[in-house]
């Protein structure tokens, strides 16, 4: 297993999140559909959030790149701290994990604006 440590940017308690990624190779085809989980821990059994292609958590940019959407009602569950996701191609037999896991920072930031209800 190879470990590669990249900078990005911290999720923010209860604003919206955006991290693309890219791919040297075309890994992201139109037709291709993504699912993922966000949890705490890697061990942790409970799922903080749920990401797929067709609730739009998961956007196909191009061919190189998607983009992992988290909405600040989703955020607004998490802690300080990390938390950890990965991602998974369904629309292949077998499903193939995509062979990447990411640990992202999760902060409290000093402007806490409220999410409305029913967002």
């Amino acid at each position: 297993m190879t470990l590669t440590v990249q900078e990005g940017p911290v999720i923010l308690i209860g604003y919206e999140y955006r991290l693309q990624l890219e791919a040297e190779a075309d890994l992201f085809p139109e037709s291709a559909s993504f699912v993922g989980q966000v949890r705490s821990a890697i061990t942790v059994a409970t799922v903080m959030a749920e990401l797929s292609s067709a609730a739009g958590s998961v956007l196909r940019v191009d061919d190189h790149t998607l983009e992992i959407v988290l909405a600040p009602e989703v955020t607004a569950n998490l802690a300080p701290g990390m938390v950890v996701l990965d991602l998974v191609r369904t629309d292949l037999t077998p499903d193939r994990h995509l062979g990447f896991m990411l640990e992202v920072p999760v902060a409290l930031p000093v402007t806490r604006l409220s999410v409305p209800a029913g967002q």
